[in-house]
């Protein structure tokens, strides 16, 4: 396919056509309102004319007294624009008969009876007419046939200037409108190639420009609000994508950083069998903890990429969240922190990526909630889906961070080396989890402590099994 027609042509050619359309239809309105207007008065002319002739006619008694009438109709054809008559008697010889051309020859064109009366146009070698043939009763001989002609070529001429002059104007219409409408389309387009002058400044080190939508048309107020939000998001992936470097490069770092110390230390001087052991052993640890993040990094770009499609099957949550409490159930007596649950409820999906996110919440809550406090887990189910709300009764956790929480690497303490905590993943793995399965996840906080409360839809099937 080709490259589309610009705007510009576009619209120009749309004046054009515009201008065609309206020159042609009131060109043929005019046209046609001057033609009506002389075919009206013509025909006022003639039946003037014929009702004049029929008058005569009547007064006549026998044909003695035509030479007498003769003279009435030289007079009357005086008082007109050089109208032609033509009288004939039933017999069809000629009564009267004016100078010009010979009217008999439209009789003799007309095939079987002549009508009472009719207007029609009629030419010779040399003129247009317009005439009106009428049949007068007569006293003695019956029926005469009248024929009265006016020569129209005057108007004929006068309409064929006319449409001549209408093509020119038509013509220098389309031309004019094309050359105003480009102008026109050119000066309305100057706030959309200011914009795009703006635009094509944006750069990944300029990604806060912003169009300002009160200073353009109305019409581009829509376009300027969504690029500003498109640059908007884009700033905020790319300072996320930016810091999610930095923070893989620093989390990286710092094991890196222990494996080289401890073995530079364990090769600084010749050691026990035990003492090398003690150092692999705590390599391992570094080694467990980088293979974690980068499974976890891993999971959150397949995620990203949609290449952890969900293997469908009926859970039953209560008892995934049991099975999680036995787990945890001894680093929460270590804290002295209960773990309690209420209600229950089934969903469909992938058995191992919600037990991972359940227990990404568990244990992120076990480690926010004070010695003496519990966690506690709730299951609910209606027609809007399922919920599951994960609350911690310690230290609410303030607003400014629930808009963040789920960020990578993002962490409330700005320590780094805070013991035991985890590489600021969790949350993350959580909510990509979450929205695989077409469910939502949100915090809240108050003085009882920080839910945190995932919403999953029911599927047909597990609905039905609720109803059994």
């Amino acid at each position: 396919m080709g490259r589309p027609t610009s705007l510009t042509s576009r619209l120009t050619l749309s004046f054009g056509a515009v201008a065609m359309v309206g020159f042609l239809t009131f060109g043929w309105i005019i046209e046609h309102s001057l033609e009506n207007h002389f075919r009206v008065n013509d025909i006022k002319e003639l039946k003037m004319i014929a009702q004049a002739v029929e008058r005569s006619l009547l007064t006549l008694q026998s044909n003695s007294d035509l030479m007498r009438v003769k003279q009435r109709f030289d007079d009357l054809m005086v008082g007109h624009h050089g109208p032609l008559l033509r009288i004939s008697d039933a017999s069809g010889r000629a009564l009267y008969t004016s100078p010009g051309p010979d009217l008999s020859l439209v009789t003799s064109s007309i095939p079987g009876q002549l009508p009472q009366s009719s207007v029609r146009r009629w030419s010779d070698a040399k003129h247009n007419y317009r005439l009106l043939i009428q049949q007068v009763a007569g006293r003695n001989d019956g029926p005469y046939t009248v024929i009265v002609a006016v020569a129209i070529d005057f108007h004929l001429h006068f309409l064929k200037n006319f449409r001549r002059t209408l093509w020119f104007m038509v013509m220098g219409g389309i031309l004019i409108m094309g050359v105003m409408g480009w102008i026109a389309v050119r000066h309305g387009h100057r706030p959309l190639r200011h914009m795009v002058d703006q635009i094509s400044h944006v750069s990944a080190n300029k990604l806060n420009s912003r169009l300002s939508p009160e200073r353009v048309p109305i019409e581009l107020t829509e376009l300027a609000v969504s690029f500003n939000e498109l640059l908007q998001r884009m700033e905020e992936s790319f300072n996320r994508l930016s810091n999610f470097s930095a923070d893989i490069a620093h989390e990286l770092r710092t094991p890196v950083t222990n494996l080289m110390t401890q073995t530079q230390v364990a090769l600084s001087q010749a050691r026990s069998v035990e003492e090398y052991q003690e150092v692999l052993y705590s390599n391992i640890e570094e080694y467990e903890r980088m293979a974690q993040m980068i499974g976890d990094m891993l999971f959150l770009a397949k995620a990203d990429n949609g290449l952890n499609p969900p293997i469908t099957e009926d859970i039953d949550l209560k008892s995934e969240v049991r099975n999680l409490f036995d787990y945890y159930e001894a680093w929460a007596e270590e804290r002295h922190v209960s773990l309690t649950q209420d209600g229950e409820a089934h969903v469909q999906g992938d058995r191992l990526m919600l037990r991972r996110a359940l227990s990404n919440l568990l244990s992120n809550a076990i480690r926010h909630t004070p010695a003496g406090r519990s966690v506690r887990v709730k299951l609910g189910s209606g027609e809007k889906g399922v919920s599951i709300e994960v609350q911690n009764l310690g230290e609410p956790l303030p607003v400014e961070h629930h808009t963040r929480i789920f960020d990578r690497f993002y962490r409330i303490d700005l320590s780094r080396q805070r013991s035991g905590e985890g590489a600021g993943l969790g949350l993350a793995i959580v909510k990509s989890i979450v929205e695989t399965h077409g469910g939502k996840i949100v915090v809240t906080a108050n003085e009882a402590g920080t839910q945190f409360r995932i919403t999953l839809p029911v599927s047909e099937s597990i609905k039905h099994h609720d109803l059994f």
